[in-house]
């Protein structure tokens, strides 16, 4: 799940422990979350984003399609 938020995070060189820690959230929460196991809050979305990945759009973050077009 959340295809788009790992490249980003592989690109940029962040891993989820450091995401994780950056938004108050533990390890397993976050690898819950990534995994899709739990829902991302909407706080912890806008927080990713404008800490980690302000260049790319919420959307095209938490983009949970397996489609390429959408």
């Amino acid at each position: 799940m959340f295809k788009n938020l790992r490249a980003e995070m592989a690109r940029e060189g962040v891993d989820g422990k450091s995401i994780a820690a950056g938004i108050g959230i533990s390890n397993k929460a976050f690898s819950n979350k990534i995994l899709g196991k739990t829902e991302f809050t909407r706080t912890e979305m806008l927080n990713i984003h404008r800490k980690y990945f302000p260049k790319c759009s919420i959307e095209y973050l938490f983009n949970m399609s397996d489609s390429k077009t959408a």
